[in-house]
């Protein structure tokens, strides 16, 4: 996770400039092909999800890995603006199949009682991308943007392929053990209460449930993801060289790792997820407003205090809302059909954030834009958190 993280939406925010500089495009073009390739990214994943659920998380993440690999490669060949709208999308897609639909689905598979907090440890992955983006800093002043794809797809192929074939299994049986560690005993307590259960991806539709949250979720990811992609170029308009930039970016992952360690730890404990996303939200909303009216240091300082307690339960909020609310049998591929609503955020905030840039040479209307967003998403979240979890209604199957 720190890796295909830290070389992909981490780092897309340092090749906004060279961009800019080699082909003249604009900020909002540039912001555009990322924002392309989200949508792609999200759109394939109620396939990526079919897959996950049908053969399993590492077939998908075997696969991925190499053909992303392949696309890296691709993107440094890019010469036209065409090409990267096209080769971010190419990659996108493969790297979903290497990224969160498996890997959560692989926790969700391998733990139960204590999930939260094991995709706590997983999300940590993806705060630790944050220091891979020193790396990709270092990488792209030396060897130039296209030199930093070249490098992205060594490091995925070198780190990936022997951990997926060694290490990674689908399922506790697969290394004769049970889900959460139990003994035999437990495990057999476990099955007499009856088989996995959950909704289909069609049954999760048709719930009022699913639609708030995935409401809430869309403009929680338009929040998130227009601050990802802008932060590095954010700092620099407001007089902060690159390297601070990026050091503050690294900063920001570093504070998330142990926030989504403590949010792991304590989500276990609510009842309801939605009420710990709402708590979340809080310190995410005032974040954006403390940097609207202060982005000096002493703003940003607070910014990314709030910040990092905010967004360390980010990565837990889909597979904790979605296996309690829908359960599990069909988890991978509801979670892939989220993705496809929460695409819209995801494409609209970098290059809304980008034109607003463009057209008003600040970024103060966008910061207003996203906190608006993450307040609306608290808002919704409330008012899921006030209808029942389909999958408690449904009739236990009979033990097989």
């Amino acid at each position: 996770m720190a890796l295909g993280s830290g070389v992909s939406f981490w780092a897309f925010g340092l090749y906004i400039d060279p961009m800019e500089q080699e082909f003249g495009w604009s900020r909002a073009e540039v912001s555009a092909g990322f924002s392309v390739s989200l949508a792609i990214s999200g759109l394939s994943g109620p396939l990526i999800g079919r897959w996950v659920d049908a053969r399993g998380a590492r077939s998908a993440i075997l696969f991925g890995a190499v053909m992303t690999s392949v696309t890296y490669l691709l993107l440094a060949t890019t010469s036209s603006l065409w090409q990267w709208f096209l080769y971010l999308s190419i990659n996108a897609v493969f790297r979903q199949l290497m990224f969160f639909i498996p890997f959560q689905a692989l926790i969700s598979r391998w733990f139960d009682r204590r999930r939260g907090m094991a995709l706590g440890i997983l999300g940590t992955g993806f705060s630790l991308g944050g220091f891979v983006v020193l790396i990709m800093a270092f990488v792209i002043d030396k060897v130039g943007w296209d030199g930093s794809f070249i490098f992205s797809s060594v490091a995925v192929l070198v780190l990936f392929l022997p951990l997926t074939i060694f290490v990674l299994r689908n399922d506790p049986s697969e290394v004769g053990a049970f889900i959460d560690g139990e003994s035999h005993e437990e495990a057999a307590e476990r099955s007499r209460a009856g088989p996995v259960r959950g909704l289909t991806a069609r049954e999760a539709l048709k719930t009022p449930l699913f639609w708030l949250q995935a409401g809430a979720m869309t403009l929680f990811f338009f929040g998130v993801f227009g601050w990802l992609v802008h932060q590095v170029p954010f700092y620099e308009s407001v007089g902060v060289n690159r390297g601070v930039a990026a050091m503050l970016v690294t900063i920001m992952a570093a504070g998330g790792i142990f926030a989504r360690l403590a949010f792991g730890f304590f989500v276990d404990r609510f009842e309801r997820v939605e009420i710990a996303a709402m708590g979340l939200l809080t310190f995410l909303t005032t974040a954006f407003v403390v940097l609207l009216i202060n982005s000096t240091a002493p703003g940003i300082t607070i910014f990314l205090m709030l910040w990092i307690v905010g967004s360390g339960g980010g990565p837990l909020l889909e597979p904790l809302l979605l296996t309690r609310s829908f359960g599990l049998k069909h988890f991978a591929t509801i979670l892939g059909t989220l993705g496809v609503v929460e695409t819209i955020g995801i494409i609209a905030s970098p290059t809304l954030t980008g034109l607003i840039f463009d057209s008003t040479g600040s970024y103060d209307l966008a910061l207003a834009m996203l906190a608006a967003a993450l307040a609306t998403a608290f808002v919704l979240f409330y008012f899921a958190s006030r209808l029942p979890h389909p999958v408690d209604e449904q009739p236990v199957p009979a033990p097989t």
